[in-house]
């Protein structure tokens, strides 16, 4: 059988028939899966339709079950026993601290508290772990000024750490809002445009820009209950840029401010400054992408260049090594 395999195998003519039935039934494939195709998209965009409105009843059920769960936290017993007790509302308590939790969607009085409670434990804990360590485990035979200064340094460090960690949450939900806001701005401008009103346009927003960026959507769904609520619109936009900190919501929530006092058309201004944010995001782009080329300086120095002269130069010291 091995035998007559080969045989075949080493006929030419044969080998000429069978490459060119691949070929055929290869060129009938191609024209044929075209066909198929269209009736598999329609099947998957169905089941993706299907999908999402599942998606969708699982969602509204979801919240429906939570509505009656409360929207303000209460801080752990433990916590709030020991900002009470040393005071600490008035020794650590900081305004521009209450702001920046905002910014970083911490909202109410628990995150604060625990905050309150971080910066004045943390400072504690690390300064008796660096007096552990320095003092009794490892036993540095340097001067007690040295070593003192280790451990004021550590206590600084847990001092400030609570607000590095607050700085990083800030710059990732900003960073989060600014890449949603133009795609938000659109959306916003569809609805105006399309006759809606400023606080429903909000909500279906809110709704729709959920799935790209939670931060923006719990933004615009508190803008939408200020507006229902408060008696000045004008406070709820200004607290929509405070609570955000970026500057294209700023001048976002000016032109709905000018619009409500003025009576200017929106539209435009939306356009505008969706575009603006669009190219912000563009020219943050660029920059990256600029700054790419020096970044990569040091890893090929240490990883590509090597290799690269050992790939060229290690023959030829082969040869020299074997050279009588």
């Amino acid at each position: 059988m091995i035998d007559i395999i080969i045989a075949k195998m080493h006929d030419a003519r044969f080998m000429t028939m069978l490459l060119a039935a691949i070929a055929a039934s290869a060129t009938a494939y191609t024209l044929i899966m075209p066909l198929f195709a269209g009736e598999g998209l329609s099947k998957r965009m169905k089941a993706v339709a299907s999908e999402r409105e599942r998606l969708r009843q699982r969602e509204r059920e979801r919240l429906n079950k939570s509505e009656k769960v409360s929207l303000r936290q209460t801080p752990k017993q433990l916590v709030s026993k020991v900002v009470e007790d040393f005071n600490l509302t008035k020794w650590l308590a900081q305004e521009a601290a209450r702001d920046k939790l905002i910014m970083a969607g911490y909202r109410g009085h628990a995150p604060y508290v625990t905050f309150l409670f971080a910066r004045a434990v943390t400072p504690i804990v690390l300064f008796l772990g660096a007096v552990l360590y320095v003092f009794v485990i490892t036993q540095m035979d340097k001067p007690l000024t040295i070593k003192l200064g280790i451990c004021i340094g550590a206590a600084y460090l847990g001092l400030q750490a609570p607000m590095l960690f607050l700085k990083n949450a800030i710059s990732k939900r900003q960073l989060q809002i600014k890449r949603a806001f133009p795609d938000a701005l659109d959306l916003l401008l569809i609805c105006i445009e399309s006759g809606m009103s400023v606080e429903v346009a909000f909500r279906k927003v809110s709704a729709e820009i959920a799935s790209q960026s939670i931060a923006l959507s719990e933004e615009f769904a508190l803008t939408t209950a200020e507006l229902s609520y408060l008696q000045d619109r004008k406070v709820a936009y200004e607290n929509l840029s405070k609570r955000t900190g970026l500057e294209g919501v700023k001048s976002v929530c000016l032109a709905l401010m000018q619009s409500e006092r003025y009576g200017t058309p929106l539209g435009q201004s939306l356009r505008v400054m969706a575009q603006e944010n669009r190219d912000m995001r563009m020219t943050e782009a660029e920059k990256k992408a600029a700054a790419l080329p020096p970044k990569l300086t040091v890893p090929m120095i240490l990883f590509f260049l090597p290799c690269l002269f050992i790939v060229i130069l290690g023959p030829t010291y082969i040869k020299l090594q074997m050279m009588p």
